[in-house]
């Protein structure tokens, strides 16, 4: 039976989950949320003072914390580990603060041949300290660092259902966004996004003309993205309204933390089913529906308590934990990860913490073999004095050789990584290059060109395929999709539509269209990214 404990430090509040693997079952002993007065990491401990928590896995989050993804040839675990040390010193030598890191290899995906991903985490050595601050007052031990992101992958590879399908997890606190991207059990992707709740607060106070922690009540008792429906009041319905403008940056994370991981692990044939939500700012009325529309997948809260053990829990805690479920799961798989020695992790530490752990895991054991080894090799060079002289000729020659090496090998790997950079670099400036313009010029036709009987439901955009838009399979580009509708009664709306669309092949004549006009509703698909149309042939007198 091995116990873990897992600690989520929000701005909005602090969580933490203990327990034990029994099994494959996991069974809950304590859980504790308590509010973050000021938001901060020291807040947050404070606020968990007298929990006795002992060895945790501390989730981190925030701008400190950056993930990176590398493609690199398949290596021996010592070069992969060299190899992730070089790029974690390069990136702390451009950096005002020194970093902590980590990797690990994300499983073997099969768009990517003799080639492996490695997800590499680098935190900012103050963001940790900051947190050993706050567990010697709580009197807790650290068992590691982990990214929140990967804490939600473990709740979801654990206690979630696993298909043959796309998932992606998005857990929505306060001040941030953590998402993964799963397909099947393999991950794919993990990353930590600025934006969650708070933006639905800000919104709130400055509508309403009141402080944010009124707007977050309201938020919470009133607040919907439900506006088909009768509204208990003129303030709900004005809140409701207000709070579309926030649920659409959200969807807009989303959308892009998708097309991002395609350009960052070059996997473009990626497609989304599923979309999972956790946090606090999942608990908004409506959110899932106004997601689902806007990405065209089904969207649903995600739930892993259902197949965890809450026996051992006392009544107060077992009832919290039932209120605040949403907010709890990343504090549950950090805990998972914790008490299971196979999970997927990514385990920073500081480097004071580091260095103490090897030397009393290794380093003094090291000392006394060093030390007898010392007395033997006197003792030996006393009775071989000669061979010794040409021991020590070899042992300079071969140190010499090994540093001429040593240094051709760090320089070839600069320049792997550098050439890797700038391929990936290129790539993503194409794409968000293209891609604006497409957007902008598109926007423009619109607040042009289109009729006033006419509005716009969803504009999105994907990496996709489309013959009839110039894009083959396999050379996937930014396609935009325009989703509108007519107002019923409209006189001629074919006709309308027809001259929006040519106006709109007017305005960007290098992009290729499809256009489809319902009753009253329309549709088209667009690309200037793929193979232009070919001129219509002139006809000769």
């Amino acid at each position: 039976m091995a116990k873990g404990s897992g600690v989520d430090i929000g701005t909005a509040s602090a969580k933490l989950l203990a327990g034990e693997l029994k099994g494959s079952t996991f069974v809950v002993h304590s859980f504790v949320l308590a509010d973050n007065e000021d938001g901060s990491i020291g807040g947050g401990w404070e606020a968990l003072a007298g929990t006795k928590p002992g060895a945790v896995r501390v989730g981190v989050n925030g701008r400190d914390l950056n993930v990176r993804y590398t493609r690199v040839p398949r290596l021996p675990d010592w070069q992969l580990r060299r190899l992730m040390r070089f790029e974690t010193d390069e990136i702390g030598g451009q950096s005002d603060s020194e970093v902590a890191s980590d990797f690990n290899v994300l499983p073997e995906m099969p768009e990517i041949e003799g080639e492996d991903v490695v997800l590499l985490a680098l935190a900012r050595e103050t963001l940790l300290e900051e947190h050993l601050v706050g567990l010697k007052r709580a009197r807790a031990k650290l068992e590691a660092f982990t990214p929140n992101a990967l804490g939600l992958y473990n709740a979801f590879l654990r206690y979630g259902v696993i298909e043959d399908e796309t998932v992606l997890l998005a857990d929505i606190g306060h001040e941030s966004l953590n998402v993964v991207l799963v397909r099947g059990a393999d991950l794919v992707f993990a990353r930590n996004l600025m934006g969650g709740s708070r933006l639905f607060d800000k919104a709130l106070a400055e509508r309403f003309g009141i402080d944010e922690a009124r707007a977050r009540a309201f938020k919470m008792s009133e607040g919907t993205l439900e506006t088909s429906r009768a509204f208990k009041d003129p303030n709900q319905e004005k809140g409701a309204r207000t709070l579309a403008a926030p649920a659409g940056q959200i969807l807009s994370l989303l959308q892009s933390a998708v097309v991002f991981a395609k350009s960052q692990v070059k996997i473009s044939s990626l497609k989304l089913d599923r979309v999972l939500l956790c946090g606090g700012g999942a608990r908004l009325a409506g959110l899932t529906a106004y997601l689902s529309r806007g990405m065209s997948v089904p969207v649903e809260l995600f739930d892993p308590f259902r197949v965890v053990d809450l026996s051992k829990l006392d009544p107060e805690s077992a009832e919290r934990l039932e209120a605040h479920k949403l907010e709890a799961v990343t504090a549950l798989g950090l805990a998972t990860a914790a008490a299971d020695p196979d999970a997927y992790g990514i385990e920073i530490l500081p480097a004071r913490v580091r260095k103490s752990r090897e030397f009393l895991g290794g380093t003094l054991f090291l000392i006394a073999a060093a030390a007898l080894a010392l007395a033997f090799l006197g003792l030996r060079a006393w009775r071989y004095q000669d061979v010794l002289a040409g021991l020590e000729l070899e042992r300079d020659r071969l140190t010499r050789e090994y540093q001429r090496v040593e240094r051709t090998n760090r320089e070839t790997l600069r320049l792997l990584e550098e050439n890797e950079a700038l391929a990936e670099n290129a790539g993503q400036l194409f794409a968000l290059a293209g891609a604006g313009e497409q957007v902008a010029r598109t926007l423009d036709a619109l607040e042009r060109d289109l009729p006033a009987d006419f509005w716009v439901d969803t504009l999105a955009m994907d990496w996709q395929s489309d013959p009839d838009l110039g894009v083959a399979r396999g050379e996937e580009r930014p396609i935009l999709r325009v989703r509108g509708r007519s107002r019923e009664g409209t006189e001629s709306p074919a006709l309308l539509f027809q001259d929006f669309a040519a106006a709109l092949r007017k305005r960007v004549p290098e992009a290729r269209t499809k256009e489809r006009m319902g009753e009253s509703d329309f549709t088209i698909d667009l690309c200037a990214l793929g193979v232009p149309a070919a001129a219509p042939l002139k006809e000769t007198p």
